[in-house]
């Protein structure tokens, strides 16, 4: 089975959006055994987009096509799909009382305009939205059964999972040849460090794939199997995993999907535990991050950004004997910033970051990059100096939480804080 993902939009073809619907319909495709030979995108234009819609119908089985769907003049999926078919648009009654009932339930009233979203191309079967006011449709053009969904990312995963994957199934019969991916999420080492890791686990495991992505701050290694019978495929990536964990294991953090923040979060939870924040350089980042996680407020106690050498001797107790001996961006002012925000907030931990995030500010001895991160526990405090090469702040900062963060996993793992 052959398939195809389009991507419509001028925000699409001019990169002002990211295309990350096509992603997640190719791993989605990947994984329901189906795939993708080409990803294609083009703009709000009629002419082109029944163009490439008749291209997809002809050496295509099967294709996603997100976008164009609303309310808009620009929004053409409809009638460029009508086109590409030689049909008509035509009323559905059952989209327009959808889309009634969706504003009806909230109380809101319903622009004239919306109504155009019932429109669909003679002859297509609906597809229900019901998280949003689009309806999508499938259609056949030529050869291929098109499914199109609305651009919204949340909209478009719903109806992927509740219309396209199960009928993707039932076209192909019901059998399926098993596709696994298993993604190691990993922290601390380079994209191509890594790979030194795990090279050699495709000659190892005859049948096993291996990718790297590099996913800043951190990599993923991606592990690809295929088989027609279940239980050979898992058997083999399995057996991959293992020997991959154990190559990785100093700098792996999540085989799960599972965000850095997160991996804390649930770590603090599982002990029972809480931390606060000391940031000077990271701006409220890395509480931000840590905050994201829903049900943080099981843990976080509190965040100070202590900007100011003054801040940090009012609110937190920093020496001033410290900052004239060793400056802000230090490992011993990181320990009393740590210290200070554990002892403010009785929290189990305390966490700090101090550093210059750049583009200046540097100096020989501290060069931009650097970055003094201090972690307080019941027992001791440590403190920590390292160096990054970016020459973006914005990049440095969001590398300075991350390795924060890692600190504080290791810690609460019972491994080496640092590498």
């Amino acid at each position: 089975m052959h398939a195809e993902i389009l991507a419509t939009g001028d925000e699409i073809r001019t990169g002002a959006l990211v295309d990350s619907n096509s992603a997640w319909i190719a791993q989605a495709l990947e994984e329901a055994g189906v795939a993708v030979d080409r990803l294609n995108g083009v703009g709000d234009d009629l002419d082109r987009l029944t163009g490439i819609l008749k291209e997809i119908g002809g050496r295509a089985d099967v294709a996603v096509v997100t976008g164009g769907l609303g309310p808009t003049v620009d929004d053409l999926s409809a009638p460029a799909a009508a086109a590409a078919a030689g049909v008509g648009l035509v009323m559905e009654p059952a989209a327009l009382a959808a889309i009634e009932e969706f504003y009806r339930q909230r109380n809101r009233p319903m622009n004239p305009s919306v109504r155009k979203q019932a429109f669909l191309p003679a002859g297509a079967d609906m597809l229900a939205n019901p998280v949003g006011t689009a309806p999508g449709f499938r259609l056949r053009i030529g050869r291929c059964a098109f499914f199109f969904l609305p651009g919204v990312p949340f909209e478009m995963k719903r109806m992927l999972a509740d219309h396209v994957l199960p009928h993707i199934n039932r076209m192909r019969g019901g059998c399926r040849e098993t596709r696994l991916i298993k993604t190691f999420a990993c922290f601390g080492l380079t994209e191509s460090l890594t790979g030194e890791r795990v090279g050699g686990i495709e000659e190892r495991f005859p049948g096993v794939k291996l990718g790297l992505r590099a996913k800043y701050p951190e990599v993923q290694v991606k592990l690809y199997t295929r088989d027609p019978v279940k239980a050979e495929a898992v058997g083999r990536l399995d057996a991959a995993s293992a020997w991959t964990r154990e190559r990785i294991n100093d700098v792996l953090f999540s085989e799960t999907g599972e965000s850095m923040e997160a991996a804390v979060g649930r770590l603090l939870r599982e002990k029972k535990a809480s931390v606060a924040a000391a940031e000077s350089c990271t701006g409220g980042l890395l509480s931000s991050l840590l905050t994201d996680v829903p049900g943080s407020s099981d843990y976080f106690l509190l965040s100070t950004v202590t900007y100011a050498n003054d801040a940090k001797m009012r609110l937190l107790g920093v020496n001033a004997e410290t900052l004239a001996r060793s400056g802000a961006v230090h490992e011993d002012t990181a320990q009393e910033m740590a210290e200070g925000v554990r002892r403010l907030a009785g929290s189990t931990y305390g966490l700090s970051t101090t550093g210059i995030a750049g583009p200046a500010g540097g100096t020989s001895e501290k060069p931009v990059g650097t970055v003094c991160i201090g972690l307080s526990t019941p027992a001791r405090t440590f403190g920590y100096r390292f160096h990054y090469t970016y020459g973006r702040r914005s990049m440095n900062k969001h590398m300075f939480a991350m390795k924060a963060m890692d600190i504080l996993r290791r810690e609460l793992a019972g491994l080496v804080h640092s590498l």
